[in-house]
């Protein structure tokens, strides 16, 4: 298999303005809710859909960053030392709608992670969960995305690459074959 691209530039702002939309059908005027990016790389689209949702509902939307490093079950198993990144909630999450947005979903492993992190900060009256890329194969926990800009189904030997404009790339997502 070569590389193929799954959302070119143009499909892929389709896609963030359809998840915008989706968000505001079901968050309304976002009273009582905040937008919670997974760090590194679910930061990146939490902060276009926050930037687009503000543009679109013309007020001002909570936001914030979360970084689960240290909530992982594979942090101390890792070969090299894993760098945490910065956590950004300065506001109270308590009885708050929070929708917890990463780039992909795969094993669902850092999404459990984000959870526990969250959990850390106060306890939410809802969550919900926002991802680009939902790969449905090779799930390990009962994790599913209340909203998806794209499911798509891989075998393991190909990955999902997001590329993000803010990284100096074009938006784009593309399924790229790893090497043996």
């Amino acid at each position: 298999m070569t590389n193929r691209i799954l959302l070119d530039k143009r499909l892929f702002q389709i896609t963030l303005e359809r998840l915008c939309h989706q968000l505001i059908e079901n968050y309304d005027d976002f009273r009582n809710t905040a937008i919670i990016g997974v760090q590194p790389r679910g930061v990146f689209l939490a902060n276009r859909l926050h930037e687009r949702l503000e543009e679109l509902v013309g007020k001002s939307v909570t936001f914030g960053k979360l970084d689960a490093t240290f909530y992982r079950d594979d942090f101390r198993r890792k070969d090299k030392q894993l760098e945490a990144k910065v956590t950004d909630i300065d506001f109270s999450i308590d009885d708050m709608r929070i929708i917890l947005v990463d780039d992909v979903l795969y094993t669902g492993r850092t999404i459990r992670a984000a959870m526990d992190a969250l959990m850390a900060f106060g306890r939410p009256g809802h969550v919900e969960l926002l991802t680009l890329i939902n790969r449905r194969f090779n799930r390990e926990l009962p994790i599913q995305p209340d909203y998806v800009g794209q499911t798509v189904d891989t075998i393991e030997d190909v990955a999902v690459k997001v590329q993000w404009l803010d990284e100096g790339s074009e938006d784009c997502v593309i399924l790229e074959k790893q090497h043996a």
